[in-house]
């Protein structure tokens, strides 16, 4: 507590110094006052003081600092109003409702009692009724960002009309919960799914109260950060912002699930050989293959409180590398090799089946079909090579396919795939090999895994290669 306190301390320190005369602060010390991170800023205090992590208005020196900070927010807004003024006749009639407009209105929500200076209070109008006559035309965040600011402005109507349309856009899931299609990573601050989420489930907590509506967003936002990573800082403030807002509270409760493989129950709470992890509740149990039942196949998971959990259940064993079948997860590989001939209308490639002969010397083509039905990082794919093959391509280096960057590394008896990012689609990877020598031989497999969600996991199905001389 004391490290935490001290941290905050430094923080606020150094916000104070470095901002400017005006009220406005930089985005690097000594570079120019920046109106964004100015509003970023005030509207990051604000979300302080609505979790009560610290009491902005009971501590002069913050206050001074959040107080002058809104008004310079205030005078670039007037001056915005002033510009579109002069540049455009129509100026009432058209749509001047820019992103910077709205995420001023919504910083400055958060602070309702520092008044809005006289020379303000026009452009401040303006844009307030801007934002209730083309929220339509906005997207998701900036439409979250005008529900809560006109809600905080005693706005009854147009809030709640946002929030409806909002739902009736959404799509719905069991695993992922609630979330809207357009949650893509963009170039521009507005367009950061990760903020821009958390900020909705902000406005559907203190506009409607809806708790399911609240807890389906937060189970995105959660399984987000399973296969994937909050990109940054600001990401991850905003996630840990919208996850302690009210809702139902997920870490309240101690985890109480009952787990039976079988006739074998597994109770965390009244055993203290499964050694359940503080606050996450996390356990492991692992039987050797002697007492494992068949009966066990048949799990059962009763889960006693609100809220959601994450569980895996996993079988390890050995068995000879052809004689392995296809297994998918959400990732879905397929593999296959080809024969690479050359005919008098060029090469041809033929499928290679048991039943295929190969000599040394012959060419073999590696093809991978690889399905992914959701956005993942950080993804390991191996694709593991018979000893009678050889790569061709034996430098690692980084690649780019059809929009996919990857690392490819060639090793002694596999070529890795790394993948920092991996869209939803399907993708197919190639490679040439070689036959070295004869014998009969397997392949082995390839299998691909999401390297901080080991349980997505999948791998193709064994193959075997027979060579003559």
């Amino acid at each position: 507590m004391n490290k935490m306190s001290n941290e905050l301390s430094r923080a606020l320190n150094k916000l104070q110094k470095t901002q400017a005369s005006n009220g406005g602060w930089p985005w690097f010390e000594g570079g120019p006052d920046d109106w964004y991170i100015t509003e970023h800023i005030v509207a990051g205090m604000g979300h302080l003081d609505k979790l009560g992590v610290t009491s902005i208005r009971s501590d002069n020196k913050t206050w001074n600092m959040v107080t002058n900070a809104a008004k310079y927010c205030d005078d670039r807004m007037r001056e915005e109003y002033e510009d579109i003024k002069k540049y455009d006749k129509d100026w009432k009639k058209n749509n001047h409702l820019s992103y910077t407009a709205i995420h001023y209105l919504y910083a400055r929500s958060y602070f309702k009692d520092v008044k809005v200076a006289n020379r303000n209070e026009t452009a401040f109008k303006y844009f307030e009724e801007q934002a209730e006559k083309y929220w339509l035309s906005t997207g998701r965040y900036q439409q979250g960002m005008i529900a809560l600011a006109l809600h905080r402005q005693a706005d009854t109507k147009t809030p709640k009309d946002i929030l409806k349309s909002l739902k009736e856009n959404a799509l719905y899931s069991e695993e992922m919960g609630m979330y809207w299609k357009e949650n893509y990573e963009g170039y521009y601050w507005y367009e950061a799914p990760i903020e821009s989420h958390a900020l909705l489930v902000e406005a559907f907590d203190e506009i409607n109260n809806d708790q399911k509506s609240v807890d389906e967003l937060k189970t995105w936002l959660l399984k987000s950060k399973q296969t994937q990573c909050w990109s940054n800082t600001k990401a991850t403030c905003e996630a840990i912002y919208a996850l302690l807002l009210r809702g139902t509270d997920w870490l309240a409760t101690e985890p109480n699930v009952e787990i039976t493989m079988g006739n074998i129950k597994l109770d965390p709470k009244n055993d203290a050989s499964l050694k359940a992890e503080a606050g996450t509740g996390y356990f492991k149990k692992t039987w050797v293959g002697s007492e494992v039942k068949p009966e066990m196949g048949k799990v059962k998971v009763v889960k006693k409180d609100e809220g959601v959990s994450w569980g895996a259940v996993y079988w390890q064993y050995f068995e000879q590398l052809d004689k392995i079948t296809p297994h998918a997860t959400p990732l879905k590989i397929n593999k296959q090799l080809f024969l690479q001939q050359n005919t008098k209308s060029g090469p041809v490639i033929t499928p290679i089946n048991d039943n295929t002969v190969l000599k040394p010397g012959d060419k073999v083509k590696v093809r991978i079909e690889l399905r992914v039905d959701r956005d993942m990082q950080y993804v390991h794919m191996k694709d593991m090579r018979a000893s009678c093959f050889e790569p061709t391509n034996v430098i690692s280096s980084y690649k780019w396919q059809d929009g996919l960057g990857y690392y490819e590394s060639t090793k002694d008896a596999s070529t890795n795939f790394f993948f920092s990012y991996l869209n939803k689609g399907t993708y197919v990877f190639e490679y040439p090999l070689v036959v070295t020598h004869y014998g009969n031989f397997s392949n082995g497999i390839t299998s691909i895994q999401c390297m901080y969600a080991p349980e997505f996991t999948s791998h193709s199905a064994g193959i075997r290669v027979k060579v003559q001389k």
